[in-house]
Parts: structure tokens; C-alpha cells; sequence
């Protein structure tokens, strides 16, 4: 699949806005992570593009993400890449986080959302933005109040990497996409 087709499914199935820029901050962040890691770039920024594109229409669990995997199996999306969105919900006990992919996925989520959130409340948005004042913000349970902490902590600690690295390495991955995002200083 190329990220056209990724990108028509996902306008097929979202609407709103918000979401729609969520699930590009999650694909900057995973490809980034792909080309560290060396893997299949685009498998994994397809995995971070498409892991949220069936929400909107099924935002229940466990409705979400099942339904979404059945349309990417009907799609013709591998197993591996329908695996690792699936993983992504916690509450689907039986597709436990396994490969770096995966990992990778989960780890990039919930802190891509949040690291937006931080910069949509700084006049120069993720210019200068370090993982110091993200972690401020962690702590204000009033902000972004949706985004699981422990979420962000776990994902960091599964994928082996140290939050503050992965908090920066997640903003200077969204720092190329910051216009598409509505992020532009």
C-alpha cells in the first residue's frame, strides 16, 4: 500500500480535524522511529497514519480497533500492520505488544498527543519546546486531561528508551510536520 491509499482510507473513514492531525503527529513520530531503527519505513508510518482512522465512526471498545482491522484485512493491509494497531488498545488482552513495531506504536500515542497539546499553548509552539516543560505539564492533571501519564511512562519503558530522550526525539520529530499539524510558529 502506498501512503496515498493510506491517506484515502483514512478520508474515507475521518472527518474531524483534531483526529485527523493526531494521527499524522503519530505517523511523524513512528517514522522517525523506523528510520532509527532502521525498518520498513513506510510499513510503520502506515501503522502510525492508520492505527486511530476507525474511531470516529466505532469509538468504543472494543469496537475500536476491530472494526478497523477488518477493513484493513478486507483492504489487502498486512497482518503484521493490522497487529500492531490492534495491539495499540490495551483492552485487547490478546494482541499483547510483541514486536519493536508495536511498541514503538504505543509508545509514540498517547505522548505525540500530548506533546501537540503542549505546543498549541506556546506562542512559538514546538520551536525550543523541551522535554522538561512536557514534563511540567505531566504533572497538571488538569491539562489534557484525556492523555493517560502512566500511558506515556509505560510506553517509553516497553519501547527501552528514557522518557526525556523520547519525549525530545518525538518533538523533533513532529518539528518537520509542524504546518500540517497547525502547529507553524
Amino acid at each position: 500500500m502506498s501512503r496515498d491509499d493510506d491517506l484515502k482510507l483514512l478520508h474515507q473513514y475521518v472527518q474531524n480535524e483534531s483526529l485527523i492531525r493526531h494521527m499524522l503527529a503519530v505517523e511523524a513520530a513512528v517514522r522517525a522511529y523506523a528510520v532509527k531503527f532502521e525498518e520498513d519505513v513506510d510499513k510503520w508510518a502506515t501503522v502510525g497514519l492508520l492505527h486511530d482512522f476507525d474511531y470516529e465512526r466505532w469509538p468504543n471498545p472494543p469496537d475500536h480497533p476491530l472494526q478497523g482491522a477488518v477493513i484493513l484485512r478486507q483492504n489487502g493491509y498486512p497482518d503484521d500492520v493490522i497487529y500492531a494497531i490492534k495491539s495499540h488498545a490495551d483492552y485487547l488482552t490478546d494482541c499483547p505488544r510483541i514486536s519493536r513495531l508495536d511498541k514503538t506504536l504505543y509508545a509514540c500515542d498517547e505522548l505525540s498527543g500530548f506533546i501537540v497539546a503542549c505546543a498549541l499553548m506556546r506562542p512559538e509552539r514546538l520551536k525550543g519546546m523541551e522535554p522538561k516543560s512536557v514534563r511540567k505539564k505531566m504533572k497538571q492533571a488538569s491539562f489534557a486531561a484525556a492523555v493517560n501519564r502512566d500511558d506515556i511512562i509505560r510506553g517509553a519503558a516497553d519501547l527501552g528508551v528514557d522518557l526525556d530522550e523520547h519525549i525530545a526525539f518525538v518533538i523533533a520529530a513532529l518539528q518537520p510536520t509542524a504546518a500540517e499539524l497547525g502547529l507553524q510558529a
